[in-house]
């Protein structure tokens, strides 16, 4: 990979972000868009007109800098009723520009230079960046499919003494794995054993299928002094664009992330704050509607993909499904796959092969992540295109 001028050696081989580029190439080619995670109708009425009602009544300057306390109020009664956790919210919740800033403010704020990260691969590309920013090492464990689960030996060895941080994502970015309880004992016992902070991104805490229950890490015995939850509202309330995420922890940790968040965009969102505030105090008949929509919206797109001719993974949560592309392209190049895909038959997905450690490209080669977070119309005509593939 050739070195790009000026650029810090920190960022090298860190360029456009895939997402920026398919969804480039899908306005470009005026392809239908299941490459990156937003959906494409609205979020529930009572949170917009929230937002519209914080903007006439004058809460467009600067917020606070951990968050409106109304936002912080709510964050901390909605992690009590699904999770069963306690936070003070003056002390141990900071409201931060969407969740890849908070991942950004924890490791930034709590990594020195040649620390190492523990984390499960394919992982979200700002994980990657962010610890490279912060001069640390990344030690991946991959999840393999069909599972997508990860062996307990291999993620022990992962841990050296330079290890500071475990970085934790459930539901997962981009397999749909959610870790069960015996998993997260596993990783649990790890951290404790070497006195590790665990950074655990939980954006799609609201979005598992098929009757599986999203469990924090943080809510396992010894683990909510060491751990930083962090989370959003995007996801959950069809908001992405809104950029209004979180981190809940012991106040020492917080404080860390902060100290770091506040040279970033230092706030933001101002009038979204609130409006994300009424969206986790809704019923919840509107987290399980949630769930259940894009349960459906997942059955659609998996059946479509199979009729397709992918091997298809069925994933537990988020909003992706992953699949081999090489009964449809025996070349298994998925990057060269998706890449194509918008001149052939008009449809975006995302290449996992960018979600994988250098060294372990080969892993994710043949893997393409297709979003299901649709209408119904859109999925049902993506499909149909891919099947002229074949």
């Amino acid at each position: 990979m050739s070195r790009v001028p000026f650029l810090t050696s920190k960022l090298q081989g860190f360029g456009s972000t895939i997402f920026a580029e398919m969804t480039a190439l899908a306005t470009e080619t005026g392809s239908i868009n299941l490459g990156q995670g937003f959906p494409d109708y609205d979020g529930p009425t009572d949170v917009l007109d929230a937002a519209v009602a914080a903007i006439r009544s004058g809460q467009n300057q600067y917020p606070p800098g951990p968050g409106v306390p109304v936002l912080r109020q709510a964050i901390s009664e909605h992690q009590k009723r699904f999770w069963g956790l306690d936070y003070d919210p003056d002390r141990e919740i900071l409201v931060t520009a969407g969740a890849t800033e908070a991942l950004a403010g924890c490791l930034l704020g709590l990594l020195e230079t040649g620390d190492e990260v523990a984390l499960l691969e394919p992982m979200y590309d700002s994980y990657q960046a962010c610890i490279a920013l912060a001069g640390a090492v990344t030690r991946p464990v991959t999840l393999r499919p069909p599972s997508y689960s990860f062996d307990p030996d291999e993620f022990r060895a992962a841990i050296t003494p330079k290890t500071r941080v475990i970085l934790l994502n459930s539901p997962h970015n981009p397999t749909g794995a959610v870790l069960n309880d015996e998993q997260l004992k596993t990783i649990a016992d790890v951290a404790i054993a070497h006195d590790l902070i665990v950074v655990s991104d939980e954006v799609y805490e609201h979005l598992t299928y098929d009757g599986v229950v999203h469990r924090s890490i943080a809510s396992l015995p010894g683990m909510k002094e060491r751990t930083l939850v962090i989370s959003s509202g995007g996801k959950t309330f069809n908001t992405t664009g809104w950029k209004v995420g979180w981190v809940c922890g012991p106040a020492p940790l917080v404080a860390a992330a902060r100290a770091a968040k506040q040279f970033l965009t230092y706030v933001s969102s101002g009038p979204f704050q609130p409006a994300i505030a009424t969206g986790l105090r809704l019923p919840d008949e509107y987290f399980v509607e949630l769930a259940r929509d894009l349960q459906t919206k997942r059955d659609r797109l998996m059946t479509g993909l199979t009729e397709a001719g992918f091997d298809v993974f069925e994933p537990a949560g988020t909003y992706f499904v992953t699949v081999d592309i090489r009964p449809v392209d025996p070349s298994g190049d998925g990057y060269a796959f998706c890449r194509s895909l918008p001149a052939r038959c008009g449809v975006v997905g995302i290449p996992n092969v960018v979600f994988y450690d250098r060294a372990h490209e080969n892993e994710g080669r043949h893997l393409v992540r297709f979003a299901f977070c649709k209408r119904f119309e859109l999925i049902d005509e993506a499909v149909t295109r891919l099947k002229g593939l074949s």
